[in-house]
């Protein structure tokens, strides 16, 4: 083999094997790009769904605390609500507490109940006179005697009366027919009782003002006599004859 021949076979060898070389690392850089190009795809993916998943659980959040919100304003007008009834009902309570007792104070007025309590007893008399000399009007009790006393222990808060064991109301007649007084068509003679049910000491006191009643029923000579009982007890209204 002449040197010519000898060259060219040792440059076409040299281009085969760069040939070769260049073909190898195409095909590591080529398997290389597709390698990592894949790795990020699925890391772009996947940082893409978890991206997701994050903003669908913030939305989530978001609308679980505005239910939360709608249920906390929910069980605040429901407490208000409760409150509201609870008000009214204690209200309902009170009322229905005064009804009862402005109904039991009626019935002890109208008499239509018996009545226990403390109170006072008033005992009217006629004064001694000279039948002739002297006019005997001007000594016996009248009915105008007893209304006195009657209106004023009604003004000082008496919740029940009775006169001689008969209850009186304020529709009750009373007439004076000479030493006897009529109580709603019955007959009483003297000395009258008055007896009155309420806070002693005050319906004491108001007869007992200066220039008041027991006053002014000294001076037309009824002999007045009081009592403050801690216990009188009056019967109910007696309609019979």
């Amino acid at each position: 083999m002449t040197k010519k021949s000898n060259e060219e076979y040792k440059k076409r060898g040299r281009h085969i094997l760069f040939s070769v070389v260049f073909l190898v690392l195409g095909f590591i850089l080529a398997f290389s790009y597709r390698t990592l190009g894949g790795t990020h795809e699925e890391m772009d993916g996947a940082q893409f769904q978890t991206s997701l998943n994050e903003e669908k659980y913030r939305e989530n959040l978001i609308r679980q605390q505005e239910r939360n919100k709608e249920l906390t304003d929910e069980i605040a007008a429901k407490q208000e609500e409760i409150r509201t009834y609870e008000r009214s009902f204690s209200t309902r309570e009170e009322d229905h507490a005064d009804l009862v007792e402005e109904a039991q104070d009626l019935r002890l007025l109208l008499g239509v109940i018996p009545a226990v309590g403390q109170g006072v007893k008033i005992t009217l008399k006629d004064a001694d006179y000279d039948p002739v000399e002297q006019n005997p009007n001007d000594y016996i009790v009248h009915e105008s005697h007893i209304f006195r006393v009657v209106n004023e222990l009604r003004i000082s808060g008496a919740q029940g009366l009775a006169i001689n064991g008969q209850r009186i109301t304020s529709n009750s007649y009373i007439k004076c027919t000479g030493p006897v007084i009529t109580i709603d068509g019955k007959t009483f003679p003297a000395p009258f009782v008055i007896e009155a049910i309420g806070d002693m000491h005050v319906l004491s006191s108001a007869l007992s003002l200066k220039g008041g009643v027991i006053d002014s029923l000294v001076r037309d000579n009824i002999v007045v006599t009081t009592e403050q009982l801690k216990e009188i007890h009056l019967s109910a209204l007696r309609t019979e004859g």
